[in-house]
Order: structure tokens, then C-alpha cells, then sequence
């Protein structure tokens, strides 16, 4: 979670141990909240010329996108993919149709 200062708002600030080949963890915190636990994210890395390294999340997911790969959702999609498996579905040819297949399916 975000802490508002008086003059900004900082994130998180630590330290986190180079290992031999270079590689860091970031903390389970950060990762999660920037969805950097995802399979192919990266992390872009901008050398300043004052020595500061500023590291941004670049996920494969815009985060615009994030909430269609929330675990709920995936779950919903499952469930979808089942019904459709086992041809629970309906094929309608209007609007008209499809409101009277939803009205006969929410009475029941």
C-alpha cells in the first residue's frame, strides 16, 4: 500500500541483495501488486545519469486488461467453457430471442 508524505506519495523502499549472476527478488508485495508474478513479465530498467536505476513493470497484460486474468474471473471462464462442453447452450437468430431465453432460464 501507497504512504502519502507531506511533499509525495512513496511506495516501497528497501533494499534487496545482488546475487551472483545479478539476479534480485523483488518482495512478494511488489510483485503481486504489479502483477509481476505473471509468466513472461519484465521488469524495464533505465540507468539515469545521476546513478539512479528506475525499474518499471512491463507485464504482457496491459493493466487495463489485469482484471480479465483476476483467479475469480479465469474461474467464471472455466465454468463458461463447461457449459459449453456439454452443449448448454442456446442459439438465438434476435435480441427479442435471447431476452426471452434469459427471462425463461432466471424463472426457473
Amino acid at each position: 500500500m501507497l504512504e502519502c508524505g507531506y511533499t509525495a506519495c512513496m511506495g516501497y523502499q528497501g533494499y534487496v541483495a545482488v546475487q551472483s549472476r545479478g539476479v534480485i527478488a523483488l518482495p512478494a508485495d511488489l510483485r503481486r501488486r504489479y502483477y509481476l508474478d505473471a509468466p513472461g513479465a519484465q521488469i524495464e530498467i533505465t540507468e539515469r545519469s545521476d546513478g539512479v536505476f528506475e525499474m518499471r513493470p512491463a507485464i504482457p497484460v496491459p493493466t487495463t486488461q489485469a482484471w480479465f486474468w483476476d483467479e475469480r474471473w479465469q474461474q467464471r471462464e472455466q465454468e463458461v467453457d463447461a457449459h459449453v462442453a456439454a452443449k448448454e447452450t442456446a442459439r438465438v437468430a434476435s435480441n427479442e430471442e435471447m431476452i426471452a431465453v434469459i427471462d425463461e432460464l432466471l424463472s426457473d
